[in-house]
């Protein structure tokens, strides 16, 4: 192998080993600040040595990123896991290649510009897209490095990405311009403005970050809090019906909070209590006809002992349908002109029996929500139903915590949902004072998969200033400040039980009010400077 070859594989190796270890290592997202400079190089130098099929170089450096990060998808489904990663690296390949061919055309600076802007759109159309694959947006990267963001209630994760393209474009143009020899010219001027910039550009987002964060020290203390018990019965989802009875489950989960509310028991006057239980703990809700359920009429006979405790679990739950035909592509046939469609919900009930319910909008594509129904539809027929075909809501709804006269509106974002930043304000929008996260991330096993998951919820506490009780079936559970704090954090595959107080909230932060900003910006310079592209080829006109 040639030398030439083997520093651009070097390049390709250093730019996913980098932009990795920030979604692997605490406390490293700085390291996104310059992790793409390799790739940034090695797109120059291969160009400058006239290397044909380029492609396959910043292809395979997004196949290794995504693979380093997250190959623990492979744990829950192998042929989805491999999908996920081959295919959310071709689409970050064409980003990068659209990058290539504006370089034909733009001359200076815009090309790069243009690679930012076309980035960032892309990372907020896959926010909303029917196959969405969100993990890897470059904000993330500081989901574990939080003391470095807070102005993320401001700009949500979207200017985490634009600060990364900023501070990794200006470092690869000063060494551009010393390995073409320009900045020997500079005066003492330029090359004190270049240095000033740089400082401030890396400093400014950490100093503001640190006033933002003094201002929070205090936000757990606030006088109004909801009381929460968080339980995490850890059960094996994959031996969850082999190994035991949903009964079994029940009795679990049931003599935990048993033990922890021996102290409310029968005590009318005591404030309201919100117990979580985790996602899709049980498999046998049907909506709008409760007591059908053995668990629901456990758990609201179970409460009758403890006044003002409100129990909110995970279901997978059910519609049922009488119709000759399909009445819609996600209903299943259970024979004799009956249909089913199925949710993943979360519900709330209490000692009075009163309930309400939601149902998890943001599903899991392939495994909870079959995309392009008209097209992979039919194929998932043929393939005899094996692409999940979930029913969510069309707008997110808050569930509420109530006790004699008192009602706190609490959202509850299930799994995934938590990944979404502005899907995510959409429940303080309505009135959440506090959030909740129920989860089940024992599908991916003992990887990296939950930890990350569950540092994605400090960036929706930072972008709404709202704490969040979060439970997860297996770990780690967790209750997590409005700055982004973990606290109480649970061992992971093991029972745990967390008892806490969390501040109620009524502010309202930029980000919730006026949403992405950052996103919509650039996707309208992207469209921008995407038709200047078009009118260029079409006219052979450069820069």
């Amino acid at each position: 192998m040639k030398k030439e070859n083997i520093m651009l594989w070097g390049l390709v190796l250093l730019f996913a080993v980098m932009m990795s270890i920030p979604f692997l290592i605490p406390h490293t997202g700085l390291l996104a600040l310059f992790g793409l400079v390799p790739l940034l190089c090695m797109e120059r130098i291969a160009t400058m040595l006239e290397k044909k099929r380029i492609w396959i170089y910043h292809y395979t450096a997004f196949v290794l990123w995504n693979t380093f990060t997250t190959f623990w998808v492979c744990n829950a489904t192998i042929g989805g896991g491999i999908f996920a990663i081959l295919a959310n690296s071709l689409q970050m390949s064409l980003v990068f290649g659209l990058f290539r061919i504006s370089k034909r055309k733009f001359k200076g600076q815009l090309p790069y510009i243009f690679l930012m802007v076309a980035w960032i759109a892309w990372e907020r159309f896959y926010f909303d897209a029917e196959i969405s694959w969100p993990w890897l947006v470059l904000g993330n990267s500081f989901a574990r490095t939080t003391w470095a963001i807070q102005w993320y209630e401001f700009t949500g994760s979207l200017g985490g990405s634009l600060w990364i393209w900023a501070c990794n474009l200006s470092i690869f143009g000063i060494l551009v311009s010393i390995s073409d020899g320009r900045v020997s010219g500079w005066n003492i001027k330029a090359k004190a403005a270049s240095v000033t910039g740089m400082i401030l550009l890396f400093a400014a987002p950490l100093i503001s970050s640190g006033i933002i964060e003094a201002g929070y020290q205090d936000a757990m203390e606030a006088e109004d809090k909801l009381d929460v018990l968080i339980i995490q019965p850890n059960i094996d989802p994959y031996n969850k019906f082999q190994a035991m009875t949903q009964a079994q489950q029940n009795g679990i989960l049931l003599s935990q909070a048993e033990k922890a509310l021996q102290y409310r028991k029968g005590d009318s006057t005591a404030a309201p209590l919100l117990v979580l239980a985790p996602e899709t703990f049980t498999n046998d809700i049907t909506c709008g006809d409760y007591q059908r359920s053995r668990t629901w009429r456990g758990f609201t006979s179970f409460l009758k002992d403890y006044p003002g405790v409100n129990l909110l679990f995970g279901a997978s739950s059910y519609e049922y349908i009488q119709a000759q035909e399909a009445p819609s592509y996600t209903a299943r046939s259970i024979g004799d002109g009956m249909w089913y469609e199925a949710h993943n919900s979360a519900l709330i009930t209490d000692g009075t029996e009163r309930t309400e319910i939601f149902h998890k909008s943001k599903l899991v594509v392939g495994v909870e929500h079959t995309p392009y129904p008209r097209f992979f539809g039919p194929i998932d027929n043929m393939l005899g139903g094996v692409m999940g075909r979930c029913v969510g809501q069309d707008e997110v709804s808050l569930l509420t915590v109530r006790n004699d006269g008192i009602s706190i509106p609490v959202g509850c974002a299930v799994c995934y949902e938590s990944v979404y930043g502005e899907y995510y304000t959409d429940y303080v929008r309505k009135g959440a004072k506090a959030m909740t996260i129920i989860t089940n991330d024992a599908w991916w096993g003992n990887t990296p998969g939950y930890r990350q998951h569950l540092s994605y919820a400090s960036l929706r506490a930072i972008e709404t200033r709202r704490s969040i009780a979060r439970c997860a079936n297996t770990g780690i559970s967790a209750v997590i400040s409005p700055s982004g704090k973990i606290l109480q954090p649970t061992p992971w595959w093991e029972q745990a039980v967390i008892e806490s107080s969390i501040p109620l909230r009524d502010d309202i932060t930029f980000y919730v009010s006026h949403g992405d900003i950052t996103g919509r910006v650039s996707t309208f310079m992207f469209m921008l400077l995407l038709f200047a592209l078009a009118v260029r080829f079409i006219t052979g006109r450069e820069s």
